[in-house]
């Protein structure tokens, strides 16, 4: 956790701790996701298909895909 503060042109500086474990540089692009009243910054993948990769691994029963693919035909 790093505390930032918000200048008075609404900038942020991101400390070098987070930029490194994000392995963030100079010119990268980032998203920042606001769920409530909290803001997630994250950075923004090169390729999303890559990204979302595995994400609904464990989601879905074993079969259910076999079971969705039968009730089409």
């Amino acid at each position: 956790m790093a505390e930032v503060k918000l200048s008075s042109k609404n900038q942020i500086v991101i400390p070098r701790e987070v930029r490194a474990a994000l392995r963030l540089k100079s010119g990268d692009r980032l998203l920042l996701v606001v769920r409530g009243d909290t803001a997630i910054l994250l950075p923004k993948p090169k390729k999303y298909s890559r990204a979302v990769v595995g994400m609904g691994k464990g989601v879905y029963p074993p079969d259910y895909l076999e079971k969705e693919r039968e009730s089409w035909g």
